[in-house]
């Protein structure tokens, strides 16, 4: 499975989904004019990399551990669903025995991108950390 770049743009976040590392993140402004368009591709990659831990945990009894990073600055509200059916795939993944980790990274002086991480936690099951950026 390859890994899925995209940098970032003006109205879109930079995107790093690496099969290899297990180190996923999506980092800066997330408005982008056309959600639907800009996610879809990284949901569907999800799904996908779903067969590749049930790989390895099948034919290598390998657990790799999985961390998503989440290091917006700002997100739309169109943004928010994406980024929550996102979390739902980590957080079904997390439910099926997979050992997977969300980081939740904001600014110090940004409580609204803080609380935002902590709505999100609150409604899922997998486990969220929480840092300042530094």
């Amino acid at each position: 499975m390859e890994a899925l770049l995209i940098e970032a743009t003006e109205f879109t976040p930079k995107v790093s989904l690496d099969p290899v590392t297990h180190r996923f993140g999506i980092s800066g402004d997330s408005r982008p004019e056309n959600a639907g368009k800009f996610y879809q591709p990284l949901l569907a990659w999800l799904a996908q990399y779903e067969s590749v831990l049930y790989f390895q945990k099948t034919n290598y009894n390998q657990q790799q551990k999985v961390i998503f990073e989440f290091r917006l600055e700002y997100f739309n509200s169109i943004s928010a669903k994406y980024i929550m059916e996102i979390l739902s795939l980590l957080d079904k993944f997390f439910k099926g025995g997979y050992d997977i980790q969300v980081k939740w990274c904001y600014d110090s002086m940004d409580n609204d991108m803080k609380e935002s991480g902590e709505d999100f936690a609150k409604l899922l099951t997998v486990p969220f950390e929480f840092s300042v950026n530094s």
